[in-house]
């Protein structure tokens, strides 16, 4: 059974500048024991920056994000 990635826009409302910052260790570290963890919260970490990019600022560089993704 393929498990599907959810987190609402109210689970990122909530979410802490510790938090995300955990989540931006835990990418730079890339100490995943799978692919897909990694994948998991690097979509995360991009849906928090479109929802709120303060919180990313510093962290931005891990999502290597072109000009084309914020249309």
């Amino acid at each position: 059974m393929v498990e599907t990635l959810s987190f609402s826009k109210k689970d990122i409302a909530v979410m802490s500048a510790e938090e995300v910052e955990d989540l931006a260790i835990r990418l730079e570290q890339d100490n995943y024991t799978n692919a897909f963890d990694g994948l998991n919260d690097w979509h995360l970490l991009r849906a928090i920056a479109f929802q709120r990019p303060e919180l990313v600022e510093a962290f931005v560089y891990l999502l290597d994000l072109d000009p084309c993704d914020e249309l």
